[in-house]
């Protein structure tokens, strides 16, 4: 409602939406509207965004990984603009807290795979438990 009182065009991307390759389209084409709004989970697969050229991820999911996969939508071949990729949260709430659990997962993750071969030697059974709940 704020973007259309504002007149500014946009188009939306949710799990409700019938025809996602005619979103995309309208969206990627030349003079289509600035503003694609998309829920992460719609939007963090099989989608080409090269038209974007700015990303705000406004609700954090709890696994990093969905964020990322759908923040790289825009950085994909054909790309040929600086990609911006903001994170919009407000300090002592929830979203908070998740970006806090983000961290400490990628940690894990990076310590059980990452290379330096003992570093996963760090990584209690209460962490694992954490990475895998």
């Amino acid at each position: 409602p704020h973007l259309a009182s504002a007149g500014l065009a946009h188009l939306r991307l949710d799990g409700s939406t019938r025809d996602r390759g005619a979103v995309v389209d309208a969206f990627q084409r030349e003079g289509g509207p600035p503003v694609l709004l998309l829920s992460l989970k719609a939007g963090g697969t099989g989608l080409n965004l090269t038209a974007a050229d700015h990303v705000f991820l406004l609700d954090p999911w709890w696994n990093p990984a969905a964020e990322d996969q759908a923040a790289d939508r825009a950085h994909r071949i054909g790309q040929d603009k600086p990609v911006m990729v903001y994170r919009l949260v407000a300090k002592d709430t929830v979203e908070e807290r998740i970006l806090a659990l983000q961290e400490k997962k990628r940690a894990l993750a990076d310590a059980a795979i990452g290379e330096g071969g003992g570093a996963a030697g760090g990584i209690t059974r209460d962490d694992l438990l954490a990475l895998l709940s």
